[in-house]
């Protein structure tokens, strides 16, 4: 392909539009809801109504008000229809003719929801189906490949991601420009790139929305990355539950291989990239890049020491790059629009914006993309719309590898360094909100059991260590711990931290650690309670129990 054929596939498909195109979400979610039969239910209305030749019903990616689902919406009038039924179908498309307005619950675009989000990432998402190259090309895909491929050496592509600012989506946040670097300067002549979307984290849904929603918006990404380090050999690693998005990676990846974006001499030059699926079984630590590795090459899937790094010796001993779904969606929109537009938006030290999960005990939930430095109140209290049977208490971020963060500190500007300051995570974006009905050391407990189970077993401190540190909490739980039980909690979440081996014992701890020091109180209620043998929900009021406070400042001092 070039240039021409790919101009001339965008103006056919464009002008293969019809006046009226009905949106309907098809990601996993609505699906669950009917949402394939809604969308049967509209085309066979719109034959019926005789609009067929004015009229199309187009399956799209995720909408983000996942809690209103499924979500329908008319274009170029923008009308919003939330919950909707296969029932609502006919009614729907009735209007279109004049008809009276349909008795279905109707959305509102300009829902602070949706108008406190900019969608860099999620740009398609809910306007295209992610299972028609054609209507991404007609948005605009590939062209950027194009011009990296004839028009940019991989040193300039690699310092315009470096000058963009973009830090890692996976969670340690690691510049991804100087990553790209490192493994273009790497010596060796194979090397390898992978797509990490083993997303693990409890609530959290970006990636698997993005890959179902835009797959070949991560696959130009990923392409554009391998020509930059001078890889020929790509691998999208995806958890064997997420079924749609594989499905629909391995059509995009079929289309970009015949359209010749994908495989051997690509746009005519003597550039090969070659991208395969490889489907991970779902255990949480294949997230972490060696396992992962790991697994990719046919072995069980646990860490490694390091160094050396991925970057220097990963797949088969090669130089391998590895970014996980988000940061390679983030790749063709920096290029294209440039690294200064893309560093307007989000902190100094932390730039662009950040997809997430928004979940829990909160009014509206589903995917939002804010940008970086937004207030976590903002996020909870204008987009999420607060808790919907009473006051927020506390959010959790970054998975089981986060903290839970307090009502009293939700000015924090959400990024990078100032979640690490207040003892939690970016992760890869999930954000748990709980009202003050929830018990803190229930959650902590909770993260702790999905820890343990989740534990490889290679090393001993986080394989024994977390198993203790659950049964402590469950003592605590019981009313049956002392003050030296929350002294030894606390010593060996300080002991698991610095000695695991990989990311997951490492920060396995954290949320005992951020509830130690936020909510002492109620670790202190339970110990309270002895000898009662039954954990009873802890109510609010500071108990100024000392222990309680020697644990907190403990906690404080390890973080």
């Amino acid at each position: 392909m070039d240039l021409a054929e790919l101009r001339d596939i965008a103006e056919k498909q464009r002008l293969a539009r019809k006046r009226i195109r009905i949106h309907c979400c098809t990601s996993s979610g609505c699906q669950a809801s009917r949402s394939l039969e809604i969308k049967q239910r509209l085309t066979d209305a719109v034959v019926a109504e005789g609009l067929a030749d004015e009229a199309q019903v187009v399956s799209v990616g995720c909408m983000g008000f996942c809690g209103q689902g499924p979500m329908v919406e008319v274009d170029p009038d923008g009308t919003l229809y939330e919950k909707v039924t296969p029932d609502h179908a006919p009614a729907i498309v009735a209007a279109l003719k004049g008809g009276d307005a349909p008795d279905v619950p109707r959305g509102d675009p300009q829902h602070p929801f949706f108008a406190r989000q900019v969608h860099i990432v999620r740009k398609n998402g809910g306007k295209i189906d992610p299972e028609r190259i054609e209507e991404y090309i007609a948005a605009g895909g590939y062209a950027t490949l194009h011009h990296v491929l004839h028009e940019m050496t991989p040193a300039e592509v690699i310092d315009e991601i470096i000058q963009s600012g973009l830090r890692g989506r996976g969670g340690a946040g690691y510049s991804t420009g100087l990553k790209w670097a490192t493994v273009a300067k790497s010596p060796g002549t194979r090397k390898f790139i992978v797509c990490n979307g083993d997303e693990g984290d409890p609530g959290a849904f970006m990636d698997r929305s993005i890959l179902e929603s835009d797959p070949h918006l991560v696959l130009e990404g990923m392409a554009i990355a391998a020509y930059a380090v001078g890889a020929e050999q790509g691998y999208l690693y995806v958890r064997g539950e997420y079924p749609l998005a594989i499905n629909r990676l391995q059509k995009a990846i079929q289309q970009g291989k015949k359209h010749g974006v994908l495989g051997s001499q690509i746009f005519e030059t003597n550039v090969n990239i070659r991208v395969d699926i490889r489907i991970g079984a779902g255990a949480f630590v294949c997230g972490e890049e060696t396992a992962l590795m790991a697994s990719i090459e046919g072995r069980r899937g646990m860490p490694r020491a390091r160094p050396p790094y991925p970057a220097e010796s990963g797949l088969w001993g090669c130089p391998t790059l590895i970014n996980n779904v988000e940061t390679f969606a983030n790749i063709v929109p920096i290029v294209a629009n440039g690294a200064e537009w893309y560093a307007s938006f989000g902190t100094a030290k932390s730039k662009g914006t950040k997809v997430f999960a928004l979940t829990g005990q909160i009014r509206n939930t589903g995917l939002i993309e804010v940008p970086m430095g937004i207030t976590l109140r903002e996020i909870v209290e204008d987009l999420g719309g607060g808790a919907p049977g009473g006051q927020v208490k506390a959010v959790q971020t970054g998975g089981p590898s986060g903290g839970c963060i307090p009502a009293s500190l939700f000015d924090t500007p959400v990024d990078y360094d100032s979640l690490a300051q207040v003892g939690s995570i970016m992760g890869s974006g999930g954000m748990v909100v709980m009202d003050e009905s929830t018990n803190m050391v229930d959650v902590a407990s909770y993260y702790m059991e999905f820890c343990k189970d989740e534990s490889c077993g290679k090393c001993i401190p986080c394989r024994v260590g977390t198993e203790q540190m659950h049964r402590l909490l469950g003592k605590i739980r019981a009313g049956q711990a002392t003050q030296a039980d929350l002294d030894r909690l606390t010593q060996l979440c300080r002991m698991v931290r610095e000695t695991s081996l990989c990311g997951l014992g490492q920060s396995a701890p954290n949320p005992v650690l951020s509830t130690l020091r936020y909510f002492p109180e109620e670790y202190a209620a339970f110990i309270d309670t002895k000898p009662a043998g039954d954990a009873q929900p802890v109510h609010h009021g500071h108990t100024e129990a000392p222990e309680a406070r020697s644990a907190s400042r403990e906690a404080d001092s390890s973080q």
